[in-house]
């Protein structure tokens, strides 16, 4: 008890060393009776959206990877907040968790920023991280929607420090034939070409759609896919086609492949929420 006592005190004053220089009210820690800890908009970063919640269970082991959670929102909107069930969901079940706010795309935010603040995110927590008795380095990255592209990129791209990956309805081809001709590129090629920051030219592609595409990134890290066979915001061959990939490389994976589901199914089904999709992460975790 005392060691676990100790693990928690020198990790908050850990915590507030980042936020002294921050007039932010809004920082706050909840200690529970088990002294585990919820710090909420932790900063990363000297940007107002560089925060993070930071959950830590009492129960965890030493060599527990961290979840680090993105939220969706089309890579313009959305916010930590909606990523608070999951993040609960892993809090009751001892799994500690990073849960961030990232920059949002304007004229100089693309996805290369947003990947540049998970890594800034990373970077801080692994210096905290020895104060709360975890390894630095040690993460299984989840996201959601955009999150789950972002998620899908920055794990293929940091083998040495994502453990694992997670995608809920991430998109993850902006460039083959198949996404080209595909209706689903006409009305989702304005938002894509805004996050690559170049312009989307069907006839004569830039090199960038690829680069920013999972499918021509992959690398060995195992990754969880979910995808919706009803999915109206993300294609289901956008999750059809990463799975091909990752089968054709013999990279660790799995698909669930939801019949009758649409778009980040979670939301808006509390049955396949619970009975499919937040069994499915658990078991990803732990396995």
């Amino acid at each position: 008890m005392k060691k676990l006592i100790l693990r928690y005190h020198f990790f908050v004053l850990g915590c507030i060393g980042f936020i002294l220089n921050s007039c932010n009210s809004r920082f706050r820690v909840w200690v529970g009776a088990g002294n585990e800890q919820k710090i909420y908009n932790l900063k990363y970063g000297e940007h107002k959206k560089q925060k993070m919640d930071v959950f830590l269970p009492a129960g965890y082991a030493e060599d527990a990877p961290v979840v680090l959670i993105v939220h969706g929102g089309a890579w313009k909107h959305g916010r930590k907040e909606h990523m608070i069930h999951i993040q609960k969901m892993l809090f009751k079940n001892n799994i500690p968790s990073i849960n961030i706010n990232y920059r949002l795309i304007t004229k100089s935010v693309t996805y290369k920023q947003q990947l540049g603040d998970i890594d800034l995110a990373i970077e801080k927590f692994n210096t905290l991280a020895p104060k709360a008795k975890l390894l630095p380095d040690n993460y299984i990255i989840l996201g959601e929607s955009a999150g789950g592209h972002l998620a899908l990129l920055y794990g293929y791209k940091n083998p040495q420090q994502i453990k694992k990956i997670i995608s809920l309805s991430g998109p993850t081809d902006f460039f083959s034939g198949k996404y080209l001709n595909s209706f689903y590129s006409k009305y989702s090629s304005p938002t894509v070409q805004k996050m690559v920051g170049t312009k989307f030219d069907r006839k004569n592609l830039s090199p960038e759609f690829e680069k920013a595409s999972p499918i021509a990134n992959t690398a060995n890290v195992p990754t969880l896919i979910f995808q919706g066979n009803r999915d109206l915001l993300v294609n289901q061959h956008q999750g059809l086609s990463l799975d091909s990939v990752l089968t054709l490389k013999n990279i660790p994976h799995k698909l669930v492949f939801m019949e009758g589901a649409g778009h980040t199914p979670r939301f808006f089904s509390k049955r396949k929420r619970d009975s499919i999709i937040y069994p499915n992460i658990l078991d990803w975790i732990k396995k």
